[in-house]
């Protein structure tokens, strides 16, 4: 079991965590609840036991809010919860850790957390409840990701709800880690920008977060194209990576906090594969404030010309980025 991060960040350590995003569970998000296997699905125990071969040992599930819990503060889907502590087993079993990730966008049905539709009691319920289960509670192989991406939201208005969520976690009695995003997207590289936070930044609002158990991260996001959005298959230099992500990590290292770079991703244009490396490699030079990194994305249900997709083929074949995560997650996983 890891140990609480605040312990960790006191001193010189590596990064512990290196994996992928297996999207699927969030598809068709417009189809609500949907068909499993037919408007989204969950990764496959075969899905896995590819990315554990890889050297990696932690996956980031996107999962849609309103398939979990249909109603504000109702009772959890039976359906998607036994999809969840499957899916949990599954990564168990090959070594791997999950984190959960509900990919929400800071909304619930449209409506953003913190309005009068979807108060910041609705959203700590979701969390009360899911750190209530047996199969998710206390588990050190299970990550709580309180959100996706929020954004048209301030940041400090953000930081109230996410205050909630973990009060509620803790006082459910679970103490897994806890990965706090920042709003306007949880971008690294507007993480200062009192502009990208609505008047407050997410450097300044998010200090005032507090964990009883001493044991979260602040996610962070950030892709390569010119305006960070992860849209195009261009990245601005080879340095890119490591340049958006210097900012965040300075502020790390001068609050003594952790982070995790939950989505990144890159297409195969040599530009790119060099930023891709040199973004691993930056964060591996300052493991002492990164915890780790999940790439965007994997899945079986990407179609294979999805550009920053590093889902095997058909005949099983590794796509060119794995090349280069592969080697990095060994780097992390590998005994020091």
């Amino acid at each position: 079991m890891a140990l609480p991060l605040t312990g960790l960040a006191q001193h010189k350590r590596v990064l512990e965590y290196a994996g992928v995003n297996l999207a699927g569970a969030e598809f068709k998000s417009s189809q609500k609840p949907g068909r499993v296997f037919k408007d989204y699905t969950y990764p496959s125990d075969k899905d896995f036991a590819y990315f554990a071969a890889q050297g990696m040992n932690i996956v980031r599930l996107p999962f849609l809010w309103e398939r979990l819990q249909p109603e504000p503060k109702g009772e959890l889907d039976p359906t998607q919860l036994e999809m969840l502590t499957k899916t949990v087993d599954n990564a168990h079993r090959h070594g791997i850790a999950l984190l959960l990730d509900v990919h929400n966008y800071g909304q619930y049905n449209g409506q953003k957390i913190g309005s009068d539709a979807v108060p910041d009691a609705v959203f700590a319920d979701l969390w009360a409840r899911l750190a209530r289960e047996p199969a998710l509670a206390n588990k050190p192989d299970v990550l709580f990701g309180l959100m996706n991406e929020p954004h048209g939201i301030s940041a400090r208005a953000w930081a109230r709800s996410a205050q909630a969520a973990i009060d509620a976690i803790r006082e459910a009695g679970a103490k897994n880690l806890i990965l706090v995003p920042g709003t306007a997207w949880s971008g690294a590289h507007s993480w200062n920008s009192a502009t990208a936070g609505g008047g407050s930044s997410n450097a300044d609002a998010l200090l005032a977060i507090r964990d009883p158990a001493h044991n979260l991260a602040f996610e962070a996001h950030q892709y390569l194209d010119k305006d960070s959005s992860g849209t195009k298959d261009t990245c601005v230099n080879e340095q890119v990576g490591v340049q958006r992500l210097e900012g965040f990590t300075r502020w790390l290292r001068k609050h003594h906090k952790t982070g995790f770079l939950g989505e990144f991703g890159a297409s195969t244009r040599p530009e790119c594969m060099a930023a891709l490396d040199g973004m691993l490699s930056y964060m591996e030079k300052n493991g002492d404030v990164w915890l780790g990194w999940s790439y965007w994305a994997a899945g079986a249900w990407w179609p294979p010309s999805y550009m920053f997709g590093v889902q095997p083929g058909r005949d099983g074949g590794d796509k060119p980025q794995m090349r280069i995560l592969s080697r990095h997650a060994r780097a992390v996983t590998s005994p020091h």
